[in-house]
């Protein structure tokens, strides 16, 4: 978002490389709104090059645990020995932890619609709008376990007409009928659902890390083939891609 502070969604290995694009200097400013607390969702936080610099504020939003402590609880605990050698007091930028339960906020000029979706542990999906595009992220979401196609209130509503959905499509059908309740879906239940919330460009996202290159390629083909005939693009989300609107 042009002129503003930067919003990013989840922070895993990636964000690592995102710092590197930002001011290092003391003067970053920035939101994170973080799906879930897995590993994957959290664990670049220590390797985010702009909070390693007194004066830098971060602001992280996440769902509470499930267990009753707090998001800075469970910073706290994967960021100590003997996991790691330093703890999150350790970074001299500010970090703000603020649980991030299900309804609106204003982050800048942003809006955020957050909602609780389906998965293996409290998870909330995302909903930024801007200027009038709105972009929807459910980045980890539990298909129902018998393979059929419905969805929950709380994630229609977040991907309902967005200009992009950027949404979980880790499995084939094959390979979701062997893990059907690991917390993800198809990429056929992501077209399908995309189909029913009215989006304009569906992002395939979380891919399998089994999965080839050429493999991607070839679901996407089969994906695009769908979004076609049902009026809405299919792309395969990708490291350093970077989308526009006008």
């Amino acid at each position: 978002m042009a002129g503003q502070p930067p919003i990013v969604l989840d922070m895993g290995t990636g964000l690592r490389y995102f710092g590197e694009s930002q001011p290092c200097d003391g003067t970053f400013r920035g939101t994170v709104l973080v799906s879930h607390l897995h590993w994957d969702h959290i664990q670049g936080l220590p390797f985010f090059v702009p909070v390693l610099r007194p004066g830098s504020e971060l602001d992280i939003y996440a769902p509470a645990p499930v267990n009753g402590s707090s998001v800075r609880d469970a910073f706290d605990l994967f960021m100590r020995e003997p996991y790691f050698p330093i703890t999150v007091t350790d970074l001299p930028g500010a970090i703000r932890f603020i649980e991030r339960p299900p309804g609106v906020m204003q982050i800048g000029e942003a809006e955020v619609l957050s909602g609780e979706i389906p998965h293996v542990g409290r998870t909330n999906g995302y909903r930024v709008t801007w200027e009038g595009t709105s972009v929807a992220y459910l980045s980890d979401h539990q298909q129902p376990h018998d393979g059929s196609f419905g969805i929950a209130e709380s994630a229609l509503e977040l991907a309902q007409g967005a200009d992009l959905l950027i949404h979980d499509a880790q499995y084939t059908r094959a390979e979701f009928e062997m893990k059907r309740t690991w917390g993800h879906c198809s990429y056929d239940y992501a077209l399908w659902l995309a189909k029913e919330a009215g989006v304009k460009t569906l992002a395939l996202f979380h891919h399998d890390p089994g999965r080839s290159d050429d493999a991607l390629d070839e679901v996407l083909a089969c994906a695009r083939a769908f979004g076609d005939h049902a009026g809405f693009e299919v792309i395969a989300a990708s490291e350093g891609l970077t989308l526009s609107f006008t």
